[in-house]
């Protein structure tokens, strides 16, 4: 999973990222306007991969992965008087999600560009800007699907035809200010733009930004601005104190702050949630791992996320629930009380599921 964090300028974008990902980077005051993309993977917080480890005692243990990328470069009124840098568009492109950060924190030191602090004018002012840059490419396709059309064969038209009618509603449905992401799409529509990474398209989570005097539990009503959205507030400065704390300081540090738990456990659970993503595991003396596949995947399909050949060589899965498995504390009790179910290819895999794929190649 890949997360893009953008913003305009002096919203706390790498205040973010460092307090997600316990980096150190560099916390500018200004902005030099050009594109740059710093990423760091960190290790999914799953208490359940824990607890497995514990009880496996493997060589080896292994966390799903997710990858955050702090993008600078994005100004407000970009894209309409020249377009976004394509290194900015391509690396916004690429991720499964955007991070999208609002300021509400005064500082004196870093005033807001605007003289302002109103999160809710900022992500108004950023949602113009993904629309407008998906526009100029629905534009461009567009005119290329015209230009092509007068060459086509007949074989070649209806496809060409359906896609410019596909555009073209686009094109309506973002000068009307609002984002592809809200539109229902068919199966054969989704593949026909699969290689277009529209920006208004992809799921957002909308991170409120506050000082130290804000507050987490805001109503953030208005920042869902489209159905595949969601919302939450953190304290960039003091979340990214905490994340460079050592652990064993961590816990005290939260709760003189009266903050349950780290940013990063939420905003995980979150992207996760909004990504439509699950987690399942595979267990042994050797490696104790967690996997990550969409909420609905069958067997083969999380088979296939182990390696190929256990998607093509498939023949039955052994399943167990991770509750079951906590329940009955070891292996052999587990298939003592006949908690070990044999599945085959088309069963849905479930959160939590503990996998053992037996196949041949």
């Amino acid at each position: 999973m890949e997360i893009s964090i953008v913003g305009l300028p002096l919203a706390g974008k790498t205040t973010v990222f460092n307090a997600l990902t316990g980096s150190q980077e560099q916390v500018s005051a200004y902005s030099t306007g050009r594109c740059e993309v710093r990423p760091a993977v960190v290790e999914v917080p799953d208490p359940r991969v824990d607890v497995l480890s514990r009880m496996y005692k493997p060589r080896k243990t292994t966390r799903a992965k997710i990858q955050f990328n702090d993008i600078s470069g994005m100004s407000k009124g970009q894209a309409q008087s020249g377009g976004f840098d394509t290194q900015l568009l391509a690396a916004m492109g690429k991720s499964d999600a955007l991070l999208e950060v609002m300021r509400a924190f005064q500082s004196d030191e870093v005033p807001h560009p605007d003289d302002r602090v109103d999160p809710a004018a900022d992500l108004g002012s950023l949602r113009v800007e993904l629309i407008l840059a998906d526009l100029g490419t629905v534009e461009r396709r567009i005119e290329r699907i015209h230009a092509k059309l007068k060459k086509a064969s007949n074989k070649e038209k209806p496809l060409q035809e359906a896609e410019l009618a596909l555009m073209q509603r686009f094109a309506k449905t973002l000068e009307s200010e609002v984002p592809i992401g809200n539109l229902d799409l068919s199966e054969e529509e989704e593949r026909m733009i699969r290689g277009f990474c529209f920006l208004t398209a992809k799921p957002a989570m909308v991170v409120v930004n506050l000082g130290e005097d804000g507050d987490p539990a805001m109503d953030l009503s208005w920042a869902n601005h489209h159905r595949q959205t969601t919302a939450l507030a953190l304290k960039g400065a003091l979340e990214m104190e905490i994340s460079q704390l050592p652990p064993d300081e961590t816990e005290l540090f939260l709760e003189s702050y009266g903050i349950e738990e780290p940013s990063l456990n939420v905003m995980v659970r979150e992207c996760y949630r909004l990504l439509g993503l699950m987690s399942f595991f595979t267990v042994g003396e050797d490696e104790v791992r967690a996997w990550t596949v969409h909420r609905g995947a069958t067997a083969v399909e999380a088979a296939g996320a182990i390696h190929t050949d256990l998607a093509r060589g498939f023949i039955r899965a052994e399943v167990i629930s991770y509750d079951d498995m906590i329940a009955c504390e070891t292996l052999a009790e587990v298939r003592r009380q006949g908690k070990v179910h044999l599945q085959g290819k088309d069963y849905v895999v479930q959160d939590g599921d503990i996998l053992n794929v037996r196949f041949n190649v």
